[in-house]
């Protein structure tokens, strides 16, 4: 292994990107600040992924590849951490595009504020061709809250995270919490020390049925489930209780339950009764969230599972948490109803949420009709007078 010292150390885990990885690697290749190296974990890759690494290896003496067998994320996240050795570890993906001064905005403000252990910034979301699909922005991380139903992670848009490597050391890396690992991450280095979310557009995030979260509903039913669990682990750590392990074998226990109802099941043991009924409500809130902005929705029997879980349990909660969940029914209902599965709708509905429903029905029916053209080109408006904005705002501060 070629060993380059640095100030940064960017790290990427790839399987399969041969379509977008030389791209997302000369995002990196061409930052205004040049002191980094660049480490690539090749997860088993199949495709021409390899000879690409290869070739780009050659053309640039910064970039280390470490190949290994197909292991998943978090594996090849680890891996790669191993070969770590600068003070600083950018996260980056392997269809994601990074603005030049990514780089230089994110370590300047590690620099200026020493206790602050990580930080990322907001990004534009675009679709499979490069075509504007949205705006990645994220609340600060002060606000997160791992009572609330779903949970409020204190999340940092990971790949665009810069890290202290003591930081991720002290905490062991990245864990096992199946397709939330990043949502983990977050919570455990808000243990150690503070987040912070730059309020700058600093790179283009993919957003694809091919993503991670994005193939299935399946993958879907584990992101929501391990991220609500990564909220009773951070509730144990400052409770003074025993953590919860995350393993491989629940993951594949999980993956066999495939259904919401099973999914459930198989975490329950070893949870405390308050404990237990919140996950059950939290998971099936933060379904529905990620249903929300990701490609699939939740099934027929997702939906009873949902509506059983969710509809008794308002009257119990805040009126501003009753409310964040009636709107994720409302919006759930409405694209459900579109696409003509009216007995998912009705195992979402109540009384409560049929007017907003109706509403989100007739904005969606306009808007499913429109030319993917007109929905990138609104996209790009709202993404230009959003940093126009930030812009202003940096100007006044």
């Amino acid at each position: 292994m070629r060993t380059v010292n640095s100030r940064i150390d960017v790290l990427i885990p790839v399987h399969n990107g041969a379509p977008t990885i030389a791209a997302a690697i000369d995002s990196i290749r061409t930052q205004t600040l040049e002191d980094i190296r660049i480490v690539v974990v090749d997860d088993g890759s199949t495709d021409a992924t390899p000879v690409i690494l290869a070739d780009l290896a050659r053309a640039d003496t910064r970039i280390t590849v470490l190949s290994k067998c197909n292991g998943g994320l978090v594996d090849a996240l680890n891996a790669g951490l191993g070969l770590c050795t600068a003070e600083f570890i950018a996260r980056h993906d392997a269809d994601d595009i990074a603005y030049p001064h990514r780089f230089a905005v994110q370590l300047a403000y590690l620099d200026a504020h020493p206790d602050c252990v990580a930080v990322s910034s907001f990004a534009r979301e675009v679709d499979k061709d490069g075509r504007p699909s949205g705006l990645a922005v994220f609340p600060p991380p002060e606000w997160s809250d791992p009572a609330w139903i779903p949970c409020k992670e204190p999340y940092l848009l990971h790949p665009f995270m810069m890290v202290r490597r003591a930081a991720l050391m002290t905490i062991d890396g990245y864990r096992h919490a199946y397709h939330a690992e990043d949502a983990d991450l977050c919570w455990r280095l808000q243990d150690v020390g503070k987040l912070h979310i730059i309020p700058q557009f600093l790179g283009d995030y993919r957003v694809h049925t091919l993503s991670v979260t994005g193939r299935s509903a399946l993958n879907g039913r584990l992101s929501a489930l391990n991220s609500q669990l990564a909220a009773v682990s951070v509730m144990r750590r400052r409770g003074d209780k025993p953590d919860l392990q995350f393993t491989k074998t629940a993951i594949d226990q999980m993956c066999a339950a495939a259904t919401m109802a099973g999914m459930f099941e198989v975490v329950t043991l070893g949870l405390d009764q308050p404990e237990s009924r919140y996950l059950k409500a939290a998971f099936a809130a933060k379904f529905l969230e990620l249903a929300s902005y990701k490609p699939y929705e939740p099934d027929l029997e997702d939906c009873r599972f949902i509506g059983a879980v969710l509809i008794p349990l308002e009257k119990e909660l805040s009126q501003a948490n009753r409310t964040s969940i009636r709107r994720l029914r409302a919006k759930s209902s409405a694209r459900l109803l579109i696409k003509g599965r009216l007995r998912s709708t009705i195992a979402l509905l109540s009384v409560g949420i049929l007017v907003e429903t109706g509403a989100r029905f007739a904005a969606h029916s306009i808007a499913v009709c429109l030319p993917s053209t007109v929905h990138s080109a609104v996209w790009s408006l709202r993404f230009r007078l959003r940093e126009r904005r930030l812009q202003r705002g940096s100007s006044v501060a």
